[in-house]
């Protein structure tokens, strides 16, 4: 038999006979490696441990310790799950069965939804199927013969005619075949700490003219103490969950009278956006923004120059008026262009830095809304940077910085930061050259090594105009958020003719960063009422101060010093009703109301009030004046 050379990340390489395990390769390099790995990726083909070796190539093991191998995990469970609804459920029709980072889920085409009755059964008869211990085997077939395979499966037959290639990879689980790329474990033994979540409908790849399917969720881990943290995760993420505690805290929502994915604001609400609207164009102004607004529409020309009307033209709302088409803006840059390219630019008056928290508006489908977190319309914090190739460097350094000054304000210090770089094996499909790719590319690592930013290198991720920076944050309960984006863009400047006027004369194409630190207003509010659970810190909270009277006596004394609170700039109200003080104090509670100023006739007559702090309560009798000072140095203080 010949030898087959597998070449390992670092370089060295493993030499195994034609014929043997992909396994036995494994093993060479060591027998704790071997225990811990599920499956192996040769020349970026995924294989079973098990498999018999018939090429080399670049070789990587997929751990159970790795992100890969814990997705590897549950795109198995998935399988498991359609083995599962197939056994109970003859007739069904598969389509997807991925792993998400949340999990993983399956949609299928049964006609009528899964009850929460049947999700029990169906999880019950996963565990009957795991403990079968069936291998999971992989085999590569020809688009004919997987055709005959799945002759019963319109949306097997569908995917089919969508992939490129001479042979098709297939796995089988048990009685469950199923055609993917894999990876997948060795056998149905490691699919114990599993959890099946909820069905919603789903549509089959946007096609709304299709039967609606039905999608069920679920999750998985190697370990059930990971499962039940995860669990309790998702029961704590329920009483965060931003759309109940928006009606409970009288925020924000949707009105359906309106149009579902359109959020309202209100009186609290507002008040909470407008602090952080306010902080975000202070900050911004000092750091050398100058703050824009464009209009909401704009001809579709417009649309068409940026590419945008070709390749969007189905999320974009369009209507004509005065016989021309018009866009409502689904993005901000073709205005920020059209405000940079009013005058002569040179080389000296770079760069040039434009912010605006701009509303755009964009045909979502239906089934992907959700609250605040995914909407049709939604305000962009959005800024471009127009600069030379020599600025570029300290330009990114700056939005670095300010990512981490602005998410830190808010109470997020733990993140996740991606690099995502162009495909190096195909690169015909980027906009710019190579030298503009690696010097872009090069910038973002200087900037991310200069300020201690870790991350991981995201291959063939880039979108086709430039490489970016993905900063995703981690919440209070562990979530990990999209939030901030850094991205080059070496497509629009051409598409405008966006120039400078270089030192030696010659107009050169400005090289163009979009930067985003909050992504929108509405998803990050979302996102910050679940990481505080609505418990806002005093600088953020609607209401900073609520002054409760203790008896119809003190009603006049409560007002006048919610008055005072008021005139020093304080959020401050009064509850002067004819209620119970405990009442009074449960229904601020229950408001989140980070101070309430109690006054009952002793306080009333020293001219006091008896604080009371959430989550540490009584505080004692203090001044009027002393208790505002405290209240707006905690505010002072971004507390």
């Amino acid at each position: 038999m010949s030898k087959i050379t597998l070449t390992l990340p670092d370089g060295n390489n493993v030499m195994i006979e034609e014929g043997q395990a992909y396994g036995e390769a494994v093993r060479q390099i060591g027998e704790g490696l071997y225990r811990n790995a599920l499956a192996v990726t040769v020349d970026g083909t995924h294989h079973p441990l098990s498999e018999a070796a018939t090429h080399g190539g670049s070789f990587q093991v997929i751990t159970r310790n790795s992100d890969e191998g814990l997705q590897t995990l549950r795109h198995s469970v998935a399988h498991l799950m359609a083995w599962a609804v197939q056994d109970l459920f003859p007739g069904v029709k598969f389509a997807f069965g991925p792993a998400i980072d949340s999990g993983f889920y399956y949609d299928f085409d049964r006609g009528d939804p899964f009850s929460e009755e049947e999700l029990a059964t169906i999880e019950k008869r996963m565990r009957e199927l795991a403990k079968q211990k069936v291998p999971v085997v992989r085999e590569v077939v020809s688009h004919e013969q997987a055709r005959e395979m799945f002759a019963d499966q319109p949306y097997k037959l569908a995917q089919i005619e969508d992939l490129t290639g001479e042979e098709l990879s297939i796995y089988r689980m048990g009685e469950f075949t199923d055609f993917c790329e894999g990876p997948h474990v060795q056998d149905s033994k490691d699919l114990k700490a599993f959890k099946l979540l909820n069905v919603s409908a789903a549509h089959w790849v946007k096609d709304h003219t299709a039967p609606m399917l039905q999608r069920i969720y679920g999750t998985a881990f190697f370990k059930k103490k990971d499962l039940d943290a995860h669990l309790e995760m998702l029961e704590e993420a329920k009483k965060r969950d931003h759309r109940k505690l928006g009606r409970e805290l009288d925020l924000f929502g949707i009105q359906e009278d309106a149009g579902p994915g359109l959020s309202f604001w209100y009186p609290r609400g507002d008040i909470l956006r407008e602090q952080v609207v306010d902080y975000w164009k202070d900050i911004h102004r000092k750091r050398g923004y100058r703050t824009v607004t464009t209009p909401h529409i704009s001809q579709a020309g417009l649309w068409e120059t940026s590419g945008h009307m070709e390749f969007y033209r189905d999320d974009m709302y369009v209507f004509e008026q005065d016989g021309k088409p018009y866009v409502v803006k689904p993005m901000n840059c073709p205005g920020h262009i059209l405000i940079y390219k009013r005058k002569t630019r040179g080389h000296r008056g770079l760069p040039v830095r434009l912010a605006e928290l701009g509303t755009v508006y964009r045909a979502e489908d239906s089934g992907a809304l959700h609250g605040l977190m995914r909407v049709r319309g939604f305000t962009q914090d959005d800024a471009h940077i127009f600069c030379t190739p020599e600025q570029l460097e300290d330009e990114v350094g700056g939005c670095i910085e300010l990512v981490k000054e602005i998410l830190g304000t808010f109470g997020f210090d733990s993140f996740k930061v991606e690099l995502s770089v162009r495909d190096s094996e195909d690169t015909s499909k980027y906009a710019g050259t190579d030298e503009e790719w690696e010097a872009a590319e090069a910038s973002l690592v200087k900037a991310m090594d200069k300020h201690g930013l870790e991350y991981t290198r995201e291959e063939g991720e880039a979108v086709f105009y430039g490489p970016k920076i993905d900063v995703k944050l981690i919440d209070a309960i562990g979530r990990t958020w999209q939030a901030s984006t850094i991205q080059f863009d070496f497509n629009l400047p051409r598409r405008f003719e966006v120039m400078y006027t270089d030192s030696d004369g010659k107009d050169k194409y400005v090289y163009m960063v979009h930067r985003a630190i909050l992504g929108s207003l509405e998803r990050f509010i979302g996102i910050l009422t679940e990481h505080f659970a609505g418990d806002f810190p005093m600088w953020l909270a609607p209401e900073q101060a609520r002054v409760l009277s203790v008896s119809r006596d003190q009603h006049g004394y409560a007002q006048e010093v919610a008055d005072q609170l008021q005139a020093m700039g304080i959020r401050a109200e009064v509850d002067v009703r004819d209620e119970k003080i405990g009442f009074k104090i449960r229904e601020a509670e229950v408001l989140r109301v980070p101070w309430m100023l109690v006054v009952g006739g002793r306080e009333a007559e020293a001219g006091e009030v008896s604080l009371r702090i959430r989550h540490k309560g009584d505080q004692g009798a203090k001044p009027i004046a002393v208790v505002g000072q405290e209240l707006l140095d905690e505010v002072a203080h971004k507390r």
